[in-house]
């Protein structure tokens, strides 16, 4: 749960708790235990890395919905905007330019968000 909550943030994985209920939460619990206490705690590849494939496995899959936690997670992990910006267009070529040209309208909508001067 502590890597989780580092990189996709409290706000989304209060969410994501929240929503669950008897039916999901041994779902909630399967993700929790292996994508962010197995994968994403191995040694091998950091962070940055970790979410440049998953950004690129959510676009090569047609999963916008999952799209903006992981630009989220990416900022927070330290990639910048051009970097992010990068990923996108090396999916334009390998997963497809409609498939990329949904992933910039989202992660400009959250690089906007994450990057605008906080009041």
């Amino acid at each position: 749960m502590k890597v989780r909550r580092e990189v996709l943030g409290d706000a989304h994985v209060d969410r994501a708790m929240a929503a669950s209920d008897d039916f999901t939460e041994d779902f909630q619990e399967l993700v929790t235990r292996y994508t962010w206490g197995e994968v994403w705690t191995r040694e091998g590849l950091d962070r940055r890395t970790r979410s440049c494939v998953t950004l690129t496995a959510l676009i090569a899959s047609g999963r916008m919905e999952g799209l903006a936690a992981h630009v989220r997670a990416a900022l927070r992990n330290g990639l910048t905007p051009a970097e992010i910006k990068e990923v996108l267009m090396q999916t334009a070529v390998y997963c497809g330019v409609p498939a990329a040209d949904a992933a910039f309208s989202v992660a400009r909508t959250v690089i906007q968000e994450e990057t605008r001067p906080r009041p």
